[in-house]
This record gives structure tokens, sequence and C-alpha cells, in this order.
């Protein structure tokens, strides 16, 4: 599933820079604070029934034929109504005449594409991962190509987000079609009591993905909005490559949460998981991150338009933000054990505290500061949750927190910084360190323990 997702979202991120680079940084912030605003509303329409239902079904074979004949159709009302509450919502901040049309279009996508998220929580949770990882490339594939097509004909704001919504309705037809096939058809009975039933219990999730909405894209909304469209342009330009390698994260993550669900009445078993998940989520991210603090300017290569200044801002704040990549590597897992395990609530006022944090100081700096004022802020905002995260699992989860285990990966990326230090120093070439640093890498995880010889060879076919 992982190399699914890296064989087409990086190829993703390089076409959207493309369009970035074609639409000018001030119309693709203006269109990246449109996406972000929808998908802070698109992400909670089904209220927690997406987390919920993956849960429940995991545990409980008999959930999904007594209770999808209500969750279906409610969900499908759910994004009805946040569709206008996004058309209300982008009215009352300032959108007006076609720029609100744009939000609406964008707005439909996202929600069919929350709708997708919700039926492959369903496969997730049946243990269909390798279906769920050819489904969850098909949407970006599609849009690859529409993308690729414009490019050689023409690209303007209108086609590319018709292109985005078009691409988002084939996938929700095509998995829906196959849900039916697999499951059976499920015929529509919405009956009020299981509908407030399973609303009063995913409203727990629902804080929690508003909250994470909110604290990941308000920084893009209030960057259009305090300072300049461009300002968001540039920011979006650095966050492009955060949300392709934080993909690998949120490709990795809902497993173990359906896993740690799964196991919740057995903290052993659980313990292993987040051993085993720990070392699985971190590691590759390690080396990510290392190199982009050294060699982070290589990922603009396709912005031929910007000027020098233009790319140096955008370095700046894609080296900060990737320090909070690094945050989440080490810490991300502790909030999917924690919410898999019915800690949503403390969960969710630890983010609304992040989320005050961040808002306050984006009114204070974004103003003079701009995108990089907003990758600042956003990593001090991780830090805090992530703290927030040990306190709660040594705690609450039953779970012991492996310190010893962040001890020597900490470790391992200290020496690996290094090592591209002193590559740089003496070769002086992005290929060149990228290949020397990762085979160093490979040695300092075997020299630090991190990953054993012995583990190796049980997992070879005998």
């Amino acid at each position: 599933m992982v190399l699914l997702n890296l064989l087409v979202k990086p190829g993703w991120v390089v076409v959207e820079s493309l369009v970035q680079d074609r639409l000018g940084h001030a119309a693709f912030g203006t269109f990246t604070a449109l996406y972000a605003l929808t998908l802070i509303f698109a992400s909670v329409s089904d209220l927690g029934l997406t987390q919920l239902t993956t849960k429940r079904v995991a545990a409980s074979t008999g959930f999904m034929p007594e209770y999808f004949p209500t969750i279906l159709p409610l969900k499908g009302g759910l994004s009805a109504l946040f569709l206008g509450l996004i058309v209300l919502v982008g009215y009352g901040i300032g959108y007006r005449g076609h720029t609100l049309t744009l939000l609406a279009l964008t707005g439909t996508g996202l929600l069919l594409t929350q709708y997708t998220s919700f039926l492959r929580g369903t496969l997730q949770a049946h243990q269909r991962f390798n279906t769920d990882a050819l489904l969850s490339v098909l949407e970006k594939a599609l849009l690859l190509g529409l993308v690729l097509a414009l490019l050689t004909v023409g690209l303007t704001l209108d086609n590319y987000v018709v292109a985005r919504s078009a691409a988002t309705l084939f996938t929700f037809v095509v998995l829906y079609g196959l849900i039916t096939r697999l499951y059976g058809f499920v015929r529509y009975r919405l009956r009020w009591d299981q509908a407030r039933s399973v609303l009063r219990a995913s409203l727990p999730f629902a804080m929690i993905t508003l909250l994470y909405g909110l604290n990941e894209r308000i920084d893009m909304v209030m960057l259009e909005r305090l300072a300049t469209p461009a300002e968001a342009g540039y920011y979006a330009g650095a966050y492009r490559w955060v949300d392709a390698i934080m993909m690998y994260m949120w490709t990795v993550l809902p497993l173990f949460f359906a896993k740690f669900a799964h196991a919740t009445d057995r903290p052993q078993e659980q313990q292993e998981l987040l051993w085993f998940g720990q070392r699985i989520v971190t590691i590759p991210l390690l080396f990510v991150c290392a190199f982009v603090l050294f060699r982070g300017e290589v990922l603009f290569w396709q912005f031929t338009h910007s000027s020098p200044a233009e790319l140096g801002h955008m370095t700046t704040a894609l080296k900060i933000l990737f320090v909070n990549v690094l945050v989440h590597a080490f810490f991300a897992i502790y909030s999917t054990l924690l919410t898999s395990t019915s800690q949503e609530k403390a969960v969710s006022w630890l983010v609304a505290l992040s989320i005050g944090l961040n808002v306050g100081l984006n009114v204070l700096l974004l103003p003079r500061y701009g995108a990089v004022a907003a990758a600042l802020n956003t990593l001090l905002c991780a830090v805090f949750v992530s703290v927030g995260y040990l306190v709660l699992v040594q705690r609450r989860a039953g779970v012991q927190v492996p310190w010893a285990l962040l001890a020597r990966l900490g470790l391992a990326f200290g020496m690996l910084c290094a090592t591209f230090w002193g590559l740089r120093l003496l070769l002086n070439h992005w290929l060149l360190e990228a290949v020397g640093g990762g085979l160093v890498f490979v040695g300092i995880l075997f020299a630090s323990g991190i990953v054993r010889l012995s583990e190796l060879k049980a997992l070879r076919p005998r």
C-alpha cells in the first residue's frame, strides 16, 4: 500500500507545483485558501461517523448490516447540510461572485471525498487493506492525468477546479459500486433512534476531526485574509511537500487505529503494536526531514517563473514546516492510540488549546511576517500537542511510552544530520548526499539497535 502511494502521490506534488507556477502565486493562493476552508468543514461533515464506523465494524461483525441502512442516508444528508454551511461561511468572510462559485464547487468535491473516505473505512475495518490501497491512489492518478492534459491545452483556475471535482466523482462511483458488490446492496432505511444513537457516540470523534482540521488548515485561510493571496501561495508551495510526506503517516496510522481498537481489552497487544508502529511511522520520516533541512531548496525546481527572493521565502517556510513533520513523526501515533481507546474528549481539549494558541499567534504575526510566521506557529502548536499526547498516554492509556526507543530514534536523527552536514562539505551535490546519507542511515539504525538483524530474518518466508 505504501509503495502505491509513493508511486502516484509524489507525481501529483510535482504536477501541482507546475500548476502553481502556471497560475501564479496569488491565484493559486486564493484557490488554496478556498480549499482549506472547505476542507475544515468537509472533514467534519459526517460528525465522526467514519471513525466510529471503522471502530464498531472492526469490533463487531453485526454492526454493518444493522446500522448501514441508517448511516448511509444520514451521511448524505449531512454532506448537503455542510455544503450550505461552507458557502454561508465563505460569504461571511468576504467571498463574492465567481470566487464564491469556486468555493461551492470545491466544497462539493471535498464532501464527495469525505464520503469516499467513509466507505473506505469499511474496507479497513474488514482488514481489506490491499483493496483500500488501490482506491486510495485512484483519485490522484486520475486527477494527475486530467491536469497533465490541461497543461498542454491551457490551464485556468476554473478548469483546474472542475478537473478535481470530476476525478472525485468518478472515484466515489467506483468505490460505491465495489462496496455494493462486496457486501450487497444496502436499502436505505433511516431510523431516527439509530441515527440519534450513532451521532451521540460519534460526536467525540467529530470534535477531534474539526479541531484537527482547524489546527492544520486555518493558517492558509488566515494568510489569504490577513496577509496577501501571494503569501498564501508561498505557504502552499511549501506545505504541499509536507502534505505529500505526511501522506505516508496518514496512510499507515489508520491501519493502527483499526488494530488498536481491535485490541482494546488486550493492553499487552497494544503495547507491542505501539513498539512496532513507532518504528514504522518514524524511521522513514527521519531521513526525509534530515534531507529537507539540508537540501530543501531542490524541491522547488518546478518554479521557473519565481524570483530568487520568492524561492528563498518558500524554502525558509519549508524547513520550519519539516521540523513540524519531525515532531509528528515521533508523536502522532500516540494520538491514534488515544482516540482508538476512548480518550477522544481529552484529546479534543488538548487540540482546542493548540488552536487557540495558533489563532492568537497568527493574528499577531501573519500580517507582518506572512508564510514564515504561519510555519513557525504550526511548529509551536505541534510541540504543544505532542507533549500533551505523551502525558495522556502515560496517565490514561494503560500503555507505557517507549522512552528508550524514542531516545534511540532521536540519537539516530542527530547522527544522520551530522552525516548530511559532512557530506555537504565533502560532496556539495544533493543527489550524492542523499544516496550517501541513506547508506549511512541504514548503518545507524542497526548500530543503535532500532532495527535488529534477527527481526529481518524472522520476516523471511520459511
